[in-house]
């Protein structure tokens, strides 16, 4: 088991790295995919359950975004602001059950979504912009400064990938850890502080990872609007 505790899908497949992972995240995508299809399901002009809770879901992804880029931009960004942040709260979350990991514990995942929001957010500045006007902006408000600004604003960009990916990473695996240690020395009550700052932390980092991507995103889209 590699010093691992026992999980219910690593009893299946073993307690590898890569089978942990791929396990964990189908079960996290399932669970979203689920959460979805009960709030879609029946959908009322009065909500209620499932759909009452995602519809507060999203008005509060469209609130974080709006004092950021404004309402419009908000609702245009939303579905991969929110998609990010439910799959991210739910495998959060799995964590805190006795026998399943979360899949953000691991540093592949984590990475990996932080690269798709690298991409996105340049992607949409240089269709918003144009690919020169886009970089043009890297060089600073003067021409002078143009040869020390550029290679400083670059790696400022790749930097935000170590940033998120790490982050979050960083935050739930620390979580994780400190909640074996503590059912390894006292299997009782005392781990339900472990459990509290596991939810507590999970709910925070997604929310973290959003309010981030939507301030990348707003910094790459409205470069027009801050020249003026």
């Amino acid at each position: 088991m590699e010093g691992r505790l026992f999980t219910f899908l690593g009893s299946i497949g073993g307690h590898g790295q890569d089978w942990i992972l791929l396990s964990h995240l189908v079960l996290t995508i399932g669970i979203v995919f689920l959460i979805a299809r009960a709030a879609t399901k029946r959908l009322q002009l009065v909500p209620c359950g499932t759909q009452n809770v995602m519809e507060a879901y999203i008005s509060g992804v469209i609130a974080m975004g709006a004092d950021t880029m404004g309402e419009a931009n908000a609702r245009r960004f939303l579905p991969l602001i929110g998609t990010l942040g439910l799959v991210i709260f739910v495998a959060n979350m799995t964590g805190i059950f006795p026998g399943f990991e979360s899949a953000t514990a691991n540093i592949n995942l984590t990475l990996s979504l932080a690269i798709i929001v690298f991409a996105y957010y340049n992607y949409v500045g240089i269709k918003e912009n144009g690919f020169v006007n886009y970089f043009k902006h890297f060089m600073g408000p003067m021409p002078v400064l143009a040869p020390l600004m550029f290679p400083i604003e670059i790696i400022s960009h790749f930097s935000r990938i170590v940033s998120l990916s790490f982050r979050l990473f960083g935050s739930i695996r620390g979580d994780e850890m400190f909640l074996m240690v503590l059912l390894m020395l006292v299997p009782w009550f005392v781990p339900l502080a472990g459990f509290f700052m596991l939810t507590a932390f999970g709910v925070l980092q997604a929310f973290i990872f959003m309010i981030l991507t939507y301030v990348y995103i707003a910094g790459s889209v409205m470069m027009a609007e801050e020249d003026h």
